[in-house]
């Protein structure tokens, strides 16, 4: 157990005691439990209570659906019957909303690079950890490593920090060294990375098809930069990387090569073995389609743990799978000297981050409205001529939203009225199905068009596109010469694939009532545009840039 005493986990003598005592005490059936972090929203709570206090659980992730003091109503029980610490997750990567519904959308990640400021990235961590804490949270999966080089991708998009690997180096280590210094363990995702092929791993297996140099010299590079820097934590995909794989195994055929989740030499081989990671290895979701789709489950869940993953996180079915690891333990599919070494790191990260940390308030709303004023990116102006928007160039604004109109603090299209007819603009809210195919003659020449787009990325959907009224599509930028037009993307950063021939358009990367502002108010050239895209907005495509 000395290894504990150096990164990532540091732990003093008397934790490392604590380990080596509690594992020792631990029944082969609670080390089983500590395998798993459970969705809580999924169990009642009495049954909930029940599988922790019997050590059927190891970690719980709630959804944030409710407010920081119902979320720690709920650890409260859970906690007073634990006979061991609990790990406490969330998804921080996009700030304290992740964890919990009063929590701050601080920004997407990609807003975060745009900002180009590695303060902003810091003010980042720091609320994460904060408002997290406020809860017990002390484990994020964040952050998201994946590089974005696919713009078809469904899934990765504005959850990057883009497609430059450097960039995406600077930006990781930064929000890893800041979410541990404020006492909240590190989760960084999704081994070996996501971004490369145009399909989602949440339905299926996916690759990541980069020859193995190139793989090294990009996703690997981000990887071991930060284990080198103390990550604590690693959360691996369900997609393939066969070149890598048969690198470090050639005997391996392509048909072979497993998801990263089952796979033995990309976990141990590449993780553990090349790069020295000795911190904990945790699987995705293994409701997704890219584990329940690779492998018999009776055989796949000890396989991920005999592989080298050390925990097992969502299940389709608790008591099953539970019962798996102890029947692959039966059937020798998993040895108990490899159970014995998962259960020692996950214990070894509770020792770390099981502890109350009182941390400063902070104002998150204050920091999101300096990283999304940094962010908004003006990515085409070929109509010099249309800004800055004024009333007197434009009195009146016809206003098209495109795409969900929900967002945390309102309603996309109720925010931008309200906001612009605060600066004094006549706004009409544009309704296609009440309006018909029309000429040019009688178009008013001193109104501006404004389309905001909200398409987010999103689990579990195939495509991120603008979907067009059915009526003639007359939301869409028509006679771009005969009005003046801007779009504005307020999620997708590759919006310009649908409306290549706009001549005005911004992208800013998180649907925020203060992002509408920052944006409104640079319209209007009351403040400067500074966003730098962290991704090709153009998509690649010879058009996009006419």
């Amino acid at each position: 157990m000395s290894y504990l005493k150096d990164a990532p986990f540091y732990l003093t003598d008397e934790q490392i005691k604590w380990v080596k005592n509690t594992k020792a005490s631990m029944t082969l059936e609670q080390k089983a439990g500590q395998l798993f972090c459970v969705m809580g929203g999924d169990y009642e709570p009495e049954h909930l209570k029940e599988l922790v206090k019997e050590s059927r659980v190891g970690g719980i992730l709630f959804r944030p659906v409710e407010t920081a003091e119902e979320i720690s109503n709920r650890y409260k029980p859970l906690d007073e019957v634990a006979p061991f610490p609990l790990l406490k997750a969330a998804n921080l990567e996009e700030g304290g909303s992740g964890g919990i519904s009063d929590g701050t959308l601080f920004g997407w990640p990609m807003t975060v690079a745009a900002a180009d400021d590695t303060e902003v990235t810091e003010n980042f961590g720091k609320v994460c950890a904060t408002e997290g804490q406020r809860v017990g949270i002390n484990w994020t999966f964040s952050p998201v490593c994946d590089i974005d080089m696919n713009y078809l991708n469904p899934i990765t998009n504005v959850r990057t920090f883009g497609s430059d690997v450097d960039k995406v180096m600077k930006h990781t280590e930064i929000y890893v060294k800041t979410v541990q210094n404020h006492g909240v363990a590190a989760c960084a995702k999704h081994f070996p990375g996501d971004g490369v092929d145009y399909r989602d791993q949440h339905l299926h297996p996916s690759y990541n098809s980069l020859s193995a140099e190139e793989w090294y010299n990009s996703y690997g590079k981000v990887y071991e930069n930060l284990i080198h820097n103390g990550l604590m934590s690693i959360m691996v995909g369900h997609i393939c990387q066969p070149a890598v794989s048969m690198d470090i195994n050639p005997e391996l055929k392509f048909e072979d090569c497993l998801p990263a989740s089952l796979s033995k030499e990309l976990l141990t081989g590449v993780l553990r073995e090349r790069y020295g990671f000795k911190g904990l290895i945790t699987t995705d979701a293994t409701i997704m389609g890219g584990f329940t789709m690779a492998m018999e489950r009776k055989k796949a869940i000890p396989t991920t743990i005999m592989a080298g993953c050390d925990m097992i996180v969502f299940n389709t079915n608790l008591e099953e799978d539970y019962q798996y690891i102890l029947d692959g333990i039966k059937d020798g599919i998993l040895t108990e000297e490899r159970l014995n070494e998962a259960v020692e790191k996950i214990l070894a990260l509770k020792a770390k981050v099981c502890v109350e940390n009182n941390l400063p308030e902070i104002d998150g709303a204050a920091l999101h409205r300096d990283c999304v004023d940094k962010a908004v990116t003006l990515v085409k102006n070929n109509a010099p001529e249309v800004l800055p928007i004024s009333t007197e160039k434009y009195p009146s604004i016809r206003l098209v939203t495109l795409g969900k109109d929900d967002i945390l603090d309102g309603s996309v299209r109720e925010i931008a009225k309200e906001v612009l007819e605060a600066k004094g603009f006549e706004v009409e809210v544009y309704e296609p199905y009440a309006d018909d195919l029309h000429g040019t003659k009688d178009l008013d020449r001193k109104r501006l068009t404004l389309f905001f787009a909200n398409y987010e990325q999103a689990s579990n959907q195939t495509v991120v596109r603008i979907d067009w009224c059915k009526k003639h599509a007359l939301d869409m930028p028509r006679f771009i010469y005969e009005e003046d037009s801007v779009f504005v993307s307020l999620a997708s950063p590759y919006n310009l694939q649908d409306v290549p021939r706009v001549r005005t358009y911004i992208n800013v990367y998180t649907a925020t009532r203060a992002s509408i502002e920052a944006c409104i108010e640079k319209l209007m050239g009351q403040s400067e545009f500074k966003g730098v895209s962290p991704v090709d907005p153009f998509c690649g495509l010879p058009d996009t840039r006419l």
